[in-house]
């Protein structure tokens, strides 16, 4: 086996899932017990209204943090709206529905803006632990009339990378689509060019250690890990990121953690 062989085995074997941020998927295989994410989504639904939220972005660890890159946590999030609710049965009653960035099950470089329940995206879960971003209520009234307008799905951009640069056009993640409804109702735009300019003024994504040889293999382990729109360094929106953005700006009524033991510093 000569050297560049070897080479790119190493890199094969190093550039594995555990070493990049898992996917936006819906919950196709789930790991932990139905009732205890039935307990758990009930939890931090009680825990929001006890709040007053009627917006929140709230997270989920899709993966062991510990496989994960330095300064990623959590791997899929999504905005949950206090709304009336219509239940199986044909009842009625009020609760959170989660909108969702969701990858396809069949084509995971192609995404689709998803409602779900709280169960259903903590379905996903590795971990009973979610991040929670509970904006000032100017800004969640401001985010439920975007999320409430074309703007939503306008905003969506279906081509999608795990490591999708947000100051660009080119790919998304769910983190990003996120951060251009935050934009859009922080500016009152729908416009993308003036989304994506106001992202590269103010918002810092989160580093992600990827080596040159490995950003060269990613392709072709994944398009949906495609690093083609970063440059020299790879950085993407996390919700670490996106919490220490909104917190410089003084946007958020709190952030915190929260597992079945109760709520804790982030």
């Amino acid at each position: 086996m000569n050297r560049i062989t070897r080479m790119i085995c190493a890199a094969l074997i190093a550039l594995t899932p555990t070493t990049l941020p898992a996917g936006s998927s819906s919950a196709t295989d789930p790991v932990l017990p139905a009732a205890e994410v039935a307990a758990f989504s009930d939890q931090v639904q009680k825990d929001l209204a006890a709040r007053g939220a009627r917006v929140a972005i709230v997270a989920r660890m899709g993966r062991d943090p510990d496989t994960l890159p330095a300064g990623i946590t959590y791997t899929h999030l999504g905005f949950w709206v206090f709304s009336n609710i219509t239940k199986a049965d044909g009842s009625t009653g009020q609760g959170y529905r989660v909108y969702n960035l969701y990858q396809r099950s069949g084509d995971r470089t192609k995404s689709d803006l998803v409602q779900d329940s709280p169960a259903d995206f903590f379905a996903g879960a590795k971990r009973l632990d979610g991040g929670i971003i509970i904006p000032d209520p100017r800004l969640q009234a401001k985010l439920l009339s975007v999320i409430q307008s074309p703007a939503y799905a306008a905003l969506h951009n279906p081509r999608y990378s795990v490591l999708a640069n947000p100051a660009n056009g080119q790919f998304q993640n769910c983190t990003e689509h996120t951060l251009n409804i935050v934009m859009a109702a922080l500016y009152d735009t729908s416009d993308p060019a003036r989304i994506k300019a106001n992202i590269a003024a103010h918002f810092t994504p989160q580093p992600v250690a990827v080596d040159g040889l490995q950003r060269a293999l990613a392709p072709v382990l994944s398009n949906a890990l495609s690093t083609s729109d970063h440059g020299a360094a790879v950085a993407t929106a996390t919700f670490g990121s996106l919490a220490r953005f909104m917190q410089a700006h003084r946007l958020t009524q709190q952030v915190y953690r929260i597992t079945p033991n109760g709520p804790a510093r982030f």
